[in-house]
């Protein structure tokens, strides 16, 4: 199903996530294990709010993965009203989660951890090489890297593991459909048909080219110079274009990975004027971003968040806040 479709009421079951790797691999998990028709909702990386595009009845079942609760809230609660049963797995800051008995939820914060891991522990480990290609994409390499080896898993799978989840999040990024490779929902309908997604990967034509992309559009980003940085933190000014939408997300986990000790705030220009910003937390201090981000509007976790609307009069504001941030000290 398309993010632009709206759910009739009277399905039996939805799964709502996010279309980045953390939440599509969540809810791929999940399937594979409990087998079972259902509609997908999903939507591009910034296209939080996806409970108002669903309605429901009574004895829905609703799987809800990686979205932020805080942005969910009302629908949950007009959901849980009409008569949908609720399991939502997630990450992000959740403040006041409603109690209510057909809602249950498995919510756990911190930088070492993801949608697609709660849900790998609450399987048992079931479907841990998909787990895996979630946590790769949501940049949680030495956590995945850990976890493989533990699993068994060689360097070699750990790799194409790696190379597929870094592909299916950089895909989630664009400000609509037209700039991505595949809609998220197409692509979930790929990645479905594989229980191992080593075998995705042998077998289907989408990973390499996704790569190829992701990978020509950091050297686009690449030739953008810092618009300011200093010892401990580093800031970049995207032009807005098709390549830059696309590689926002991807662009600021590279540098994290690439510089682990400082922060990296990269900002793409927006055609209305302004610009989305993504945050990242050094990865050896991986807290303080959602709190940057919170002061100018913008949401997300300790290590990692987003602004979707930073007014370009508040670009200086925000950049001498980031650069005055102190990182790893809550989150």
């Amino acid at each position: 199903m398309t993010a632009a479709m709206t759910v009739p009421p009277g399905q039996r079951r939805v799964d709502v996530c996010n279309g980045d790797a953390d939440g599509l691999c969540a809810v791929l998990q999940w399937r594979l294990q409990t087998p079972a028709p259902a509609t997908l909702v999903t939507g591009l990386k910034r296209e939080i709010a996806l409970l108002d595009r669903v309605q429901a009845m009574p004895g829905d079942e609703l799987l809800v993965c990686d979205l932020s609760l805080q942005r969910n809230r009302t629908a949950l609660l007009r959901l849980l009203a009409q008569g949908a049963r609720v399991r939502y797995f997630d990450h992000h800051a959740a403040c006041d989660v409603p109690p209510h008995p057909n809602l249950h939820t498995h919510i756990e914060l911190g930088s070492q951890t993801c949608t697609s891991l709660l849900m790998d522990r609450h399987l048992g480990g079931a479907q841990r090489l998909w787990a895996l290609a979630g946590a790769y994409g949501d940049n949680l390499t030495a956590v995945a890297d850990a976890l493989a080896a533990d699993s068994g898993v060689g360097s070699e799978d750990r790799a194409r593991l790696r190379m597929l989840g870094e592909a299916i999040n950089y895909n989630a990024y664009g400000e609509d459909e037209r700039d991505v490779y595949i809609p998220p929902a197409r692509l979930y309908e790929t990645l479905s048909r594989y229980r191992d997604p080593l075998d995705l990967s042998l077998h289907e034509t989408i990973v390499r080219p996704l790569d190829a992309l992701r990978r020509a559009d950091l050297r686009q980003a690449a030739q953008v110079p810092p618009h300011w940085q200093n010892g401990r933190a580093s800031v970049y000014l995207l032009p807005d274009a098709p390549w830059s939408r696309r590689v926002i997300g991807c662009l600021a986990n590279e540098l994290a990975s690439a510089r682990p000790a400082m922060a990296h705030a990269v900002l793409k220009a927006v055609r209305a004027g302004g610009y989305v910003v993504s945050v990242r937390a050094p990865l050896s201090a991986a807290g303080g971003a959602r709190e940057l981000c919170l002061r100018f509007g913008g949401a997300g976790r300790a290590g990692a968040a987003g602004i979707d609307d930073l007014p370009a009069r508040d670009l200086d504001r925000f950049i001498q806040a980031f650069g005055a941030a102190r990182w790893g000290e809550s989150g």
